[in-house]
């Protein structure tokens, strides 16, 4: 069976016996063209079921009124909401957005990317996979004078505008609430190194353990991917020590969610004998038992503040101001899961 024919507005025009221009003008509601053209136009274009050629239209102008954006996974709380509020200000402005997900794959955000150009977005604003260390497909995206926002995860040797929070303070944070809580052996489940925030939120730890004069024990410092069955894993790997930690912070609500499965299910008392910190204020930090104590990213700003970014660019031709980087402070939620009493803890 053979492809069926794609519509054009050439179609339109033949069967109404006038010009494929004056089809294009009633269908762009131009003042030039009678109520009566313009209805017949569209009832038309509806009997053959005409679906304008985006692409074409984008071709021609020079804009597709698109924002492509990138992010590692969607059925983050954290990445769900900073779309949606970057999509509200976008959509006010007259631009749609095409989401894409590169589940942490370097491949496939480079086939994410290869896409939106080929979609004539207008510009591009992304948060990097775990496993992209070449930044090549992004140097293509600035070659071709389209404008990239990054948020949340970005390199600085790409020289682009960047939201996102002070993930060393966050982390530098983290630790001093956990010594407060009178913990002296912290581990840190982290991302890997490679990624900046991870690595930032790693130096962070390990200057806040060393400021408090505590010791830093390797061991205690794991990179993963932080998803839930990684929390799992290495809080196994950490109650199997020798020497335990008394504190575990993970740079990841799901995988504190997966230790926090393994600490209750071996029975041990969270937060009287382990305190437990999560990163990223996910909706089921609240509600799980015991509630998990984690940080905000203020995500409703950040995706707000990167729309804000891409209109400011894309509507100043020419303009090549000093780069935006936009550094919010975190904010530590203290919930049940490291909130120890000191006056009764165990021994």
């Amino acid at each position: 069976m053979g492809e069926k024919k794609r519509i054009t507005i050439k179609d339109i025009a033949n069967v109404l016996k006038i010009s494929p221009a004056a089809v294009s003008k009633a269908l762009h509601d131009d003042s030039r063209i009678s109520a009566k053209t313009k209805a017949a136009v569209k009832r038309v274009a509806k009997e053959l079921n005409y679906q304008p050629n985006h692409l074409a239209s984008a071709l021609r102008k020079g804009k597709s009124n698109l924002v492509g954006v990138i992010v590692p996974k969607t059925n983050s709380n954290f990445f769900s909401s900073v779309v949606e509020n970057m999509e509200s200000v976008l959509n006010k402005a007259g631009y749609n957005i095409i989401i894409t997900q590169s589940n942490e794959s370097f491949e496939k955000e480079c086939r994410n990317i290869d896409t939106l150009l080929f979609t004539q977005v207008d510009g591009i604003i992304a948060s990097m996979a775990n496993e992209t260390v070449d930044l090549s497909h992004y140097e293509k995206i600035k070659s071709k004078g389209i404008p990239l926002i990054l948020f949340d995860r970005g390199e600085n040797d790409l020289n682009v505008d960047y939201i996102g929070i002070d993930d060393y303070q966050s982390s530098h944070m983290i630790v001093e609430h956990l010594i407060s809580k009178g913990c002296k052996r912290i581990a840190h489940i982290g991302g890997f190194r490679r990624t900046r925030i991870y690595n930032n939120r790693i130096r962070g730890y390990i200057d806040a353990i060393h400021k408090h004069h505590l010791p830093q024990d390797d061991v205690l410092l794991i990179e993963s991917n932080l998803d839930l069955e990684d929390g799992r894993i290495k809080m196994k790997e950490l109650l199997a020590l020798d020497h335990p930690p008394d504190a575990v912070y993970v740079a990841s609500d799901y995988a504190a969610l997966g230790a926090l499965q393994v600490l209750n299910e071996q029975h041990i008392k969270v937060p009287e004998e382990i305190c437990l910190v999560g990163f990223g204020n996910e909706p089921f930090t609240s509600l799980v038992s015991p509630t998990i104590t984690t940080v905000s990213q203020h995500s409703k700003q950040i995706g707000k503040i990167a729309a804000e970014t891409f209109l400011k660019r894309i509507n100043t031709k020419n303009w090549k101001p000093k780069l935006d980087k936009n550094i919010l402070k975190s904010e530590l939620i203290v919930r049940d899961s490291s909130n120890r009493d000191l006056s009764i803890k165990s021994s």
